[in-house]
């Protein structure tokens, strides 16, 4: 065989390193605050938010950010009149901004919803309340997070 195409012993240990070093080091979430507004736009056009009628109920200090949990709750009727038709929860520090969507109907009695969300890092998280006649209201909540979670883009 020819000396040029061999690898000696060294050169595969670098070469190991390398490859182990680059997947200790974490990647930072993709999303921005301009791909939050943008992911906002895309879901709610040309409707503003405005505060009020939604309630966002988030820790404000999170010690782990990979399981943050969140309440939600609307004020409204819940009639074929008037109800929430959706619910979102985006942040915008976490690769997809958009986190969560609840689609409701009269149906549910109620307009509250709760989960765990992952949170990359410390951010200001916004809940935005689509209701049946089109107009949107939002509420956000400062969330500090000491351990950050969604580190990877992928």
């Amino acid at each position: 065989m020819d000396k040029t195409q061999l690898i000696d012993r060294r050169d595969a240990l670098r070469a190991t390193g390398a490859i182990v070093l680059a997947s200790l080091v974490p990647l930072p979430a993709a999303a921005s605050p301009e791909a939050m507004t943008a992911a906002m736009q895309k879901i709610l056009g040309t409707a503003t938010p405005k505060p009020g009628r939604i309630k966002l109920d988030i820790t404000p200090l999170a010690e782990n950010g990979n399981s943050v949990p969140v309440t939600v709750t609307v004020d409204s009727p819940m009639t074929q009149a008037d109800h929430v038709k959706t619910i979102y929860l985006f942040s915008p520090e976490n690769p997809a901004p958009d986190v969560v969507r609840f689609h409701l109907t009269p149906r549910a009695g109620r307009a509250r919803v709760q989960t765990s969300v992952r949170l990359a890092t410390t951010q200001r998280v916004q809940a935005i309340a689509v209701m049946s006649d089109g107009s949107a209201w939002s509420d956000s909540a400062e969330v500090i997070v000491t351990l950050s979670a969604c580190l990877d883009a992928g």
